[in-house]
């Protein structure tokens, strides 16, 4: 069963609706399903495939056969609401509320897991004890780190870490990194990996600067692409991701903490071409 607070996008639920019913009725097809949105099968089939927005005359029908009521139908209709707006600052807003509709005991759980997501010194601390070899000296590590943190955060972060259990404490008193994953989601999680990734950026500009060219790797490249390039280099980077973190996972004796930010994002949107 779909969790509302965990949807991101509208179409998520169209998604779940139709592969559950698949699975108990093997006949079950996107024709089917959208006779009952007054849809055809191949518009539903690109709505599905996030290519398509639904109609605002199938919204109260969708809502219906998805059996949402109450808070539910209140999220769905701000994620249909925030998915159209090209506003910031109402798409803000939209999230926000979607926020405020969180159950109290997701709120409390959720909240420690996002505080890692939102401080970009948490994760970095993280990696530090796998460098220390899991050593807890709060001192060493804030002067290992740049730009320089606290102690106090030092001791935060790791508090913060043994809560969530991305670390464990060992019997000599050493922390060691287990492969625990945060497990919180929704527009809450995107809105803080948005922030996290902001701070990201923002160090890399100041790595200009504080770190001499030998121990950084910063380039740029603007290049014009077709939509067929465009999709392909996306997957090249991700796979580039796969492959960093298999290398990574490689290193037997890390001796440094390196953050990789990748962008790849336009600078003149792709429009519709003139005839």
């Amino acid at each position: 069963m779909l969790n509302f607070v965990e949807v991101t996008d509208y179409r998520e639920f169209l998604k779940n609706y139709y592969e559950q019913r698949k699975k108990q009725m093997p006949l079950y097809s996107y024709r089917m399903m959208g006779s009952k949105l007054g849809l055809d099968a191949s518009y539903l089939y690109r709505v599905i495939q996030k290519k398509q927005h639904l109609p605002s005359h199938c919204i109260p029908a969708l809502k219906e056969m998805l059996g949402l009521t109450g808070r539910a139908a209140e999220y769905f209709d701000i994620l249909v609401a925030t998915s159209r707006t090209k506003n910031a600052d109402k798409k803000t807003e939209l999230v926000e509320k979607a926020l405020a509709l969180r159950d109290v005991e997701r709120r409390k759980i959720g909240d420690s897991e996002l505080r890692f997501l939102s401080q970009w010194w948490i994760p970095a601390v993280r990696a530090f004890l796998d460098v220390s070899e899991g050593k807890v000296n709060t001192r060493q590590i804030a002067e290992s780190i740049t730009p320089l943190i606290t102690e106090a955060q030092v001791e935060e972060a790791i508090e913060l870490l043994k809560e969530l259990g991305l670390v464990k404490r060992l019997s000599s008193g050493r922390l060691k990194l287990t492969d625990s994953h945060l497990t919180v989601s929704g527009p809450e999680k995107a809105k803080a990996v948005r922030a996290f990734q902001k701070q990201a950026l923002h160090l890399a500009s100041e790595a200009l600067e504080n770190f001499p060219v030998d121990q950084r790797d910063i380039s740029t490249l603007t290049v014009a692409v077709d939509s067929t390039c465009y999709e392909d280099l996306r997957e090249m980077l991700q796979e580039f991701r796969r492959l960093v973190q298999k290398r990574v996972e490689e290193s037997s004796s890390p001796d440094r903490v390196m953050q990789m930010s990748l962008a790849f994002y336009p600078v003149a949107p792709a429009k519709g071409k003139e005839k």
